[in-house]
């Protein structure tokens, strides 16, 4: 691998050799045993595919991917997108050509993905605390930055005990967290306790601050936001407290926080704190993650571009599902269910129907799911005013993107277009591969 690659080039090209067969349930079984490439060049279409499906719209990824590049070239702050949402070293690709400082990734079986394809700048947004968890990390080469984070003594002692002897030294960030949060050390105070452990450990150097807010609200209201911003804040005073200890032990350090719901609060709280200077810079750092395919639920409403209304980013997944029942009025079982499409941030939302795939379909209104099996969800609307019918296929939006794309293996990206809304066949553009 070239050093200078943000990924390896060679290692995501390597992808369109790989064979589509059976293990692929997005590929149509006239394409078994083909490669990605071959099945590119043959210009497949949505109307070859079959359901239960999940497509992209490269229109949408393009979009969203430009969006937040640029908003954060304009904003002074640095992108390390949460690799989590899409598993795809394809997607990472194009967040990294458009600047992002690396990928942050949740565990150590996803680190090893993000190693295999030649990704050399890592955030673990998480505590490393199983061993070979650890050696592992401490065993890259050096051209190598692995992040992590710490939010307590414990942690610290696993990570001595550990590397006992060795003359490896982890880059890490002491995590804040808050009451009701998930991890991060409970305040300031104990923030700072689990800092000097770490100024005091051979293995161990504190290069930042590291923090979720999102875990914090759930809602755009004033009560949501005065909680993010209210721990963003002290997120910033752990900072200072920092700073006026000497605690950090390189001259180069990294305040991260902000997913893809708050990251416009995160940069209006903490970028007072960026500075550059001789021997000493801070960098903000957000992880949206999401952003790139956004979704047409949870992420809709509350992105910060929706709430502002400018520019919003647009929905870049959609479910395909056919009707397989409809023996009584008003509902109608469609063959999609849980293992195809996401359930657990709101459910799946009619939005056209047709009688076939890739042809032309029609607004469906009125229409909601209200409950998904497992591979079945069930669908209600107006028998006065709407037809359903056995073989129609459904268009579904739907929300939080990082849990529709843990199902699939390959997903199409299908071309879009102006017309693509309610008419019209698209030809697949790409295949995305995921390895969760």
């Amino acid at each position: 691998m070239n050093t200078s690659e943000a990924i390896s080039a060679s290692a995501v090209a390597g992808l369109a050799e790989r064979r589509l067969d059976w293990r692929h349930k997005a590929v149509p079984a006239s394409a078994n045993g083909t490669t990605h490439a071959d099945f590119l060049a043959a210009k497949h279409t949505l109307a070859e595919l079959q359901t239960p499906l999940l497509t992209l719209d490269a229109n949408s990824l393009q979009a969203n991917a430009d969006r937040l590049a640029e908003w954060c070239g304009r904003h002074g702050v640095l992108l390390g997108p949460h690799g989590k949402t899409t598993m795809s070293p394809q997607l990472w690709t194009e967040q990294l050509n458009r600047g992002a400082w690396g990928i942050t990734l949740a565990n150590f079986a996803q680190l090893r993905v993000a190693r295999e394809f030649g990704v050399r700048n890592l955030q673990l947004a998480n505590s490393l605390t199983d061993p070979h968890a650890i050696q592992w990390v401490a065993s890259q080469p050096a051209d190598t930055t692995i992040l992590s984070w710490i939010d307590s003594l414990g942690t610290v002692d696993v990570i001595n005990q550990t590397l006992t002897g060795s003359d490896a030294v982890l880059d890490v960030l002491v995590e804040l967290g808050a009451h009701g949060g998930r991890t991060g050390a409970r305040g300031v105070d104990a923030a700072l306790d689990v800092a000097r452990a770490i100024s005091a450990s051979p293995n161990l150097r504190l290069v930042g601050v590291s923090g979720y807010e999102g875990s914090l609200a759930h809602t755009a209201d004033d009560a949501g936001l005065a909680a993010v911003r209210g721990y963003l804040a002290q997120m910033g005073l752990l900072h200072e407290g920092l700073l006026a200890e000497g605690l950090y032990g390189s001259s180069e350090v990294i305040l991260t926080a902000g997913g893809s719901a708050y990251f416009d609060d995160v940069v209006m709280v903490l970028s007072p704190y960026i500075s550059s200077g001789t021997g000493s810079r801070v960098d903000l750092m957000i992880r949206s993650g999401a952003y790139i395919i956004h979704d047409d639920g949870f992420y809709r409403g509350i992105s910060p571009f929706s709430r502002e209304g400018d520019q919003p980013f647009t929905a870049g997944m959609h479910g395909w599902a056919r009707v397989v029942s409809q023996t009584e009025p008003g509902l109608a079982i469609l063959d999609a269910g849980k293992r195809d499409l996401p359930f657990d941030e709101g459910l799946p939302e009619p939005q056209l129907i047709g009688p076939v795939l890739g042809g032309v379909m029609t607004p469906l209104v009125g229409a909601e799911i209200t409950s998904v099996n497992d591979q079945h969800s069930f669908m209600t609307f107006d028998a006065n005013t709407t037809t359903v019918r056995p073989g129609d296929v459904v268009r579904l939006g739907l929300s939080h993107p990082c849990t529709a794309f843990d199902k699939w293996t390959v997903i199409p990206v299908l071309a879009g277009g102006a017309s693509a809304e309610t008419t019209g066949d698209q030809t697949v553009v790409d295949l995305i591969h995921t390895f969760f």
